[in-house]
């Protein structure tokens, strides 16, 4: 492989996809479905598994000037329980793609009123990522949500589900959360995706430089070993 310094100045993804042999689903859930497929790649084949997905769209709510209650950029995060890990996780507004022909923009409309209670008046696109490419077809449009409004009580028309009962919001300062992320206490990848990508778009200067930490600090994770 030869490195090509012009085509390195501003790598872009490509739309590729090599022959599939044969897929079999090997389960269907409520959410997402289990492929698994022999792909040709030239003179080779590989088997893949993966989970098919519809995606999703998570939302950065931000506070700013005279919205702010500490007069900094704030970010607003939600902490919910999140089984598959064993842990309650601070996250942002989000959710799946999962009504058909639906707008990216109006789900996180939706998502954003049914789990903040809020509008916004301004909505850009942060960043759009596959959150496991090598394992899922999941891709998720992270959006920057600005003047904010409450909904009035008798707006909310929506259910929440049984699991959004154990919801806290909180509103934290942008510098804050972004050195929750360096030093491990933040989690979820539309967090740490969504926060740094707010806090490199606004150019703060006051969000301070962070700490790195050693190879050996402690990892929060679950280790399944069955």
């Amino acid at each position: 492989m030869t490195d090509n310094p012009s085509q390195l100045a501003s790598p872009t993804d490509e739309r590729t996809e090599f022959p599939v042999v044969d897929s079999k689903e090997v389960f269907r859930g409520k959410v997402f479905s289990l492929l698994t497929e022999q792909v040709s790649y030239g003179d080779g084949m590989a088997t893949r598994d993966f989970v098919k997905h519809p995606g999703a769209v998570a939302i950065v709510p931000l506070r700013e000037g005279a919205e702010s209650a500490s007069g900094e950029p704030e970010v607003l995060l939600i902490s919910q329980y999140r089984h598959p890990v064993r842990a309650t996780l601070w996250e942002i507004p989000a959710g799946l793609l999962d009504i058909a022909g639906e707008d990216p923009l109006r789900a996180a409309q939706r998502e954003l009123a049914e789990e903040a209670d809020l509008r916004a008046a301004r909505w850009d696109v942060l960043v759009d990522y596959f959150t496991t490419p090598g394992g899922s077809s999941e891709a998720l449009r992270v959006f920057l949500a600005r003047d904010l409004t409450l909904i009035p009580v008798p707006e909310r028309s929506f259910q929440r589900e049984a699991e959004e009962a154990f919801m806290t919001r909180r509103w934290v300062g942008l510098g804050d959360a972004v050195a929750a992320i360096f030093a491990g206490q933040i989690h979820n990848p539309s967090v740490v995706v969504g926060v740094l990508s707010t806090a490199l778009a606004l150019g703060l200067p006051d969000v301070s430089p962070v700490s790195l930490r050693p190879v050996a600090a402690p990892w929060f994770r679950k280790i399944y070993q069955d």
